[in-house]
């Protein structure tokens, strides 16, 4: 088969590698669409996966087109997303379904190989299937189950007040759930122009530079002078978490969403926020996978029922002999994009 191989940082290859092997309680996934993550930009271009060569790629969906002796045979031809994260099932974070926070796990398009790729063998425990929406749409379960995590770690009240520092794929997708769950005023803020058009494209009234020196202003204007009840870094920048603190209400809510891409100061103002202001102050990671509490089939649920409409998300689609191309179009910003996605016909 056809892969994108990482071999070294900046040195990515199309090229023909080994079909996968399924085991047992595995299943042999065709995939159909994969996305790129911000997170794959650093891994190609400056991080490095875990070992080398790797296949990136973390968001995919594909069609089941194999299964291993333990499998349900009707699942052949159905559709399904992937849960990328591979918990050790042994540890004591384990044990309580907290598998984000696994101690020693394994991770698609990372530590293993992943679905930049025409094949990948899954384990059922990771499937979730997406039979009544798009391949496109169920390789966007992966940022849709993370921005539903991250809000849910705050909450949001019918008539809430929420900011979004960062108007990405993953940004953009949580102000739809929280104009879903009742949110009256969603503010979006970016420090790039491009994003915020895009953001009022899809219908944001509220659309703010954060460059521009009265955004502070702006937002105390549309919330008469209170804060937003909850405020959502989304950049992993310190001016937005900064901004973040600014921006809420006493007594309300800053969730921590954004992957710092340096180091995260804070100012001594800047931390009398948290303390005069009684915040909560929450972080996130990755997404809940339970019986209890799935965001992935949540979020999947959302896209069937036309609650969460991903597709206009999709601005580029790429085939996987472009690697190259799609990854430098991230890289270097040669043209306005927010979800950039391979596609395998």
């Amino acid at each position: 088969m056809k892969a994108c191989v990482l071999h070294a940082i900046n040195d990515l290859r199309y090229e023909h590698v080994k079909m996968p092997l399924i085991k047992q309680d595995e299943v042999l996934i065709k995939i159909k669409a994969s996305g790129i993550c911000g997170s794959d930009i650093a891994r190609v271009f400056t991080k490095g996966t875990y070992h080398f060569p790797t296949i990136p790629g973390h968001e995919f969906a594909g069609e089941i087109v194999e299964t291993g002796g333990d499998v349900d045979k009707s699942f052949m031809g159905r559709r399904a997303a992937v849960f990328p994260l591979l918990p050790c099932k042994k540890c004591d974070m384990c044990e309580v379904g907290e598998y984000a926070s696994c101690r020693d796990y394994n991770y698609f398009g990372s530590r293993c190989d992943g679905g930049f790729a025409e094949y990948i063998s899954i384990p059922v425990w990771n499937l979730v299937f997406a039979d009544d929406i798009s391949y496109e749409e169920a390789a966007m379960a992966e940022p849709a189950a993370v921005s539903l995590h991250a809000l849910s770690r705050a909450g949001v009240n019918f008539g809430d007040s929420v900011a979004v520092f960062g108007a990405g794929p993953i940004g953009l997708m949580l102000a739809e759930f929280a104009k879903a769950w009742g949110a009256e005023k969603i503010i979006m803020l970016d420090i790039d122009k491009k994003k915020l058009d895009f953001a009022k494209k899809l219908g944001y009234e509220y659309v703010i530079n954060s460059l521009d020196a009265d955004y502070t202003e702006k937002i105390m204007d549309l919330t008469a002078g209170k804060g937003v009840d909850l405020s959502i870094e989304g950049s992993g920048a310190p001016a937005a978490l900064a901004g973040c603190l600014k921006i809420v209400k006493p007594q309300g809510s800053v969730v921590l969403m954004g992957n710092p891409f340096g180091q995260m100061n804070l100012s001594q103002k800047d931390y009398w926020e948290i303390l005069r202001k009684q915040l909560n102050l929450l972080g996130t990671w990755n997404s809940s996978y339970t019986q209890k509490k799935n965001d992935w089939q949540t979020a999947l649920d959302a896209m069937a029922s036309g609650k969460l409409n991903v597709a206009p998300f999709i601005t580029h689609r790429f085939e996987l002999s472009e690697c190259n191309e799609a990854f430098e179009l991230v890289k270097e910003r040669k043209d306005f994009y927010n979800k950039v996605m391979f596609i395998n016909k």
